[in-house]
């Protein structure tokens, strides 16, 4: 993610441009805390193609006071292209229960990691998943103590969610070692062939990750064309979340679109977002509900091997 300092600075940047209509982004999460408070205060629409964390947008898995904290003129003008970690932690629990999760650890890092693990504790009952115990992780510290919690447990999987860190990593390795048979689970934030290549192929055999990112073949016909014409135009392949960036940007013509003769005017534009319906993309057909969120519920459940991502099924959410 961008330096505080720089988010904010790029925000205010927007909010000077008279001829700004809408804000694409923030990619990461914790940068969108930042910059959604400037451009809200300014009644600018902001569309984000990555920041997943539920408390950006809703209440169930939320911090405290979010998430109106993050809207001072009481209006919502924040929505996001990206099924959001609410859906992300069905399709977790989706995923455990497919796997034969019966006792599942949980553990995060940060506010946005214990979002989604409250998620996925709050609904595991739902899978006849019980919830044996749950921890948390520093990025940097030596996660031993915390994996012979989880050992004593006895629990058969073991849930992150977090970014792909060095504690991320000491604890699946850990946590292995104390339970070999174990099968552990991450979120999207984990699906990085850097990080997964450190944890070594007996850990690798066992891990299983969610991202909202599918094969180019399970997108409509527009969204593998945009995969064709990307490769086509750049002699390469995109990277897997740019057809998400592409989506935000063609999500916020549509609302200038829907403005109609008042797109020179921001709330117009704000309220063109939300009323998008039925909108065919390169992502699928989707609407935007009044928190902002897409109703788009698909993610991808991927195993590792041989330090590769490999997509293993579609996981339809449904909360």
């Amino acid at each position: 993610m961008a330096e505080p300092g720089q988010t904010a600075a790029n925000a205010r940047k927007a909010v000077q441009d008279p001829s700004t209509a809408a804000y694409i982004g923030e990619w990461d999460s914790r940068a969108s805390a930042i910059s959604i408070p400037i451009l809200n205060a300014a009644g600018i629409l902001q569309i984000s193609p990555g920041s997943t964390y539920v408390g950006l947008t809703r209440l169930e898995g939320a911090d405290k006071g979010e998430p109106d904290k993050y809207y001072p003129s009481g209006a919502r003008t924040f929505g996001r292209v990206i099924p959001g970690d609410h859906l992300q932690a069905a399709a977790q629990l989706e995923w455990q229960s497919e796997m034969g999760c019966k006792r599942v650890y949980l553990v995060h890092d940060d506010i946005y990691g214990a979002g989604l693990t409250k998620l996925v504790g709050a609904g595991a009952a739902k899978q006849k998943i019980e919830v044996v115990g749950d921890g948390q992780v520093s990025p940097t510290g030596d996660a031993r103590k915390l994996a012979d919690s989880v050992a004593q447990t006895n629990a058969d999987c073991l849930f992150f969610g977090g970014a792909a860190s060095d504690g991320a990593a000491n604890l699946f390795r850990e946590a292995h070692a104390a339970l070999p048979r174990m099968k552990v689970f991450g979120s999207a934030g984990l699906a990085d062939p850097a990080f997964v290549r450190r944890l070594g192929p007996a850990v690798q055999a066992l891990t299983f990750l969610t991202q909202p990112v599918l094969p180019p073949s399970l997108y409509p016909t527009s969204g593998q064309a945009f995969y064709r014409d990307y490769r086509k135009a750049f002699g390469a392949a995109p990277d897997p979340y740019a057809i998400y960036g592409y989506e935000a940007v063609e999500a916020a013509l549509q609302a200038v679109k829907n403005a109609g003769d008042r797109a020179d005017n921001d709330q117009a534009v704000i309220d063109g977002f939300f009323q998008i319906k039925n909108r065919d993309s390169v992502l699928g057909s989707y609407s935007i509900d009044d928190k902002g969120d897409t109703t788009l519920a698909d993610y991808g459940g991927y195993a590792v091997r041989d330090g590769r991502l490999v997509f293993r099924k579609r996981l339809t959410a449904s909360v």
